[in-house]
């Protein structure tokens, strides 16, 4: 997901709720439901659609962070148990003498 050399439709496939928002935007601008005469009233309709947007947005990048920081810890955790000091060998105690 990090690749920047993905296209614009394959970033936004990852990501549905937000294509479901840049089209919602689209729709606006192209006034598909042919109801906005006016500036003022496809203005609101932009406004209320960014700060869903920003929402979606803000609620994808919170799950990405989350999944990066799960993913880190795990390997650190693996990290740790392969590295770690065998202070037991066949189950027994080393004796010291």
């Amino acid at each position: 997901m990090h690749d920047r050399k993905l296209s614009l439709e394959d970033r936004l496939q990852a990501h549905p709720h937000l294509k479901n928002r840049v089209e919602a935007l689209l729709n606006i601008v192209e006034d598909t439901a042919g109801n906005v005469d006016k500036a003022d009233d496809a203005e609101q309709l932009v406004i209320d659609e960014l700060r869903r947007l920003g929402n979606d947005v803000l609620h994808d990048w919170a799950h990405c962070k989350e999944s990066q920081r799960a993913e880190e810890t795990l390997e650190k955790e693996s990290n740790k148990l392969i590295k770690g000091k065998k202070n037991y060998l066949n189950g027994t105690r080393h004796l010291d003498k």
